[in-house]
Parts: structure tokens; sequence; C-alpha cells
């Protein structure tokens, strides 16, 4: 099972989950980002893993995916900020190893 709730501030929309980050309820969890990365504005959109117990492979591609989009993550216990760095780094490896290139060429 997997609870999703919302706190809006003036500055982020902090996404707060509880439970496990799998199908089916990956599902849901698409569309609450969806609908909330639309009405964001100026804000920054936060997602608080800190009380997920377990995260699925398949969501590893969606967390990917928000990172990508500028989401930024709250982290409680060691391995889930362990998945989330190595997210981030995956994320950013082909962006650093080209920035790399294009400097070793000048």
């Amino acid at each position: 099972m997997l609870r999703i709730s919302t706190i809006d501030t003036r500055f982020q929309r902090k996404l707060i989950l509880e439970g496990k980050l799998v199908e089916p309820w990956l599902g849901e969890f698409r569309e609450v980002c969806r609908n909330a990365s639309e009405t964001l504005k100026d804000r920054k959109l936060v997602i608080d893993l800190s009380d997920v117990t377990v995260i699925g492979c398949e969501a590893e591609d969606t967390l990917s995916e928000l990172i990508q989009q500028g989401a930024k993550f709250s982290c409680g216990g060691v391995l889930v900020k362990h998945v989330v760095k190595r997210l981030a780094r995956r994320c950013r490896g082909p962006q650093k190893n080209l920035a790399q290139s294009a400097n070793s060429n000048d």
C-alpha cells in the first residue's frame, strides 16, 4: 500500500509518501506527480521518501525521470538515500561525460 499526502507552501509543493513504492501503486504516484508538476508555478517539487519502506525496480525509472525534471528528494533511511543518490548519479553521468569530452577537445 502507498499513501501520498500533499503539503503546499509558498515555495514548494511536498509530496509525502508512506509505504511501498511498487506496482500497482506506482501508476497513482505518477499521476499525482504529473498533476503536482502542472500547477507548480515558481515552486519546487519536493518528494519526501522518509517513510517509504520499499522501492521497486520499476519505481526507479519514475524517480529518475523526476530527478531529470528537477524534483528534489527528502530521505530518511540509509537504503532510500543510497537509491536516490545512485539514481541521481546515473542521471548526471552522461552529461558529465559529454562535458569532459568537450573540454578535452579544446
